[in-house]
């Protein structure tokens, strides 16, 4: 495809309704759309504008889309209004993509990267929490390292009204 040389992802689509895949000419799917999506890629699945599900297209993005959208027995059927799909020129990298994008956002399925995490080292994080520990007023100090004492206090504050 000209002008997208050595691109992974080659061409996107952001928040489009669900309702696409119920658009038809006559008794066929409107051309436009199915044309837009024909390639293999990867797609986010939305409930409102929060990430639900990341998953991928081997062929069509279309093809697999439609079948989230239009049959009742899908798995997330139920469970989405908008997508966003993006349209991988190379097989190879679709696994990849769905990776990173799984990786990027939290979502409400199970889903799992296929790339390994990198964790903050632990050095790192004792020091970030004795660099808070230090800069918390007193009672904020208290409440972090004794969360019973925190409930006791506000069980208290109740009782004595």
């Amino acid at each position: 495809m000209p002008g997208h040389r050595g691109l992974i992802v080659q061409k996107y689509a952001k928040m489009w309704p669900r309702d696409v895949f119920y658009v038809k000419s006559g008794n066929k799917y409107d051309p436009s759309v199915k044309q837009l999506l024909s390639q293999p890629g990867v797609y986010v699945l939305y409930r409102n504008d929060q990430p639900y599900y990341v998953g991928k297209a081997a062929n069509r993005l279309f093809r697999r889309l439609r079948s989230h959208a239009t049959n009742p027995k899908d798995k997330y059927y139920n469970f989405w209004n908008f997508f966003s799909a993006f349209t991988v020129s190379e097989p190879e990298h679709v696994n990849e993509v769905e990776g990173i994008l799984i990786a990027a956002m939290p979502t409400d399925n199970s889903a799992v990267p296929r790339i390994k995490k990198i964790h903050i080292p632990a050095n790192i994080v004792d020091l970030l929490r004795r660099q808070r520990a230090i800069q918390m007023p007193p009672t904020a100090k208290e409440d972090i390292e004794s969360p019973n004492k925190r409930l006791h206090r506000i069980a208290n504050k109740s009782g004595n009204r």
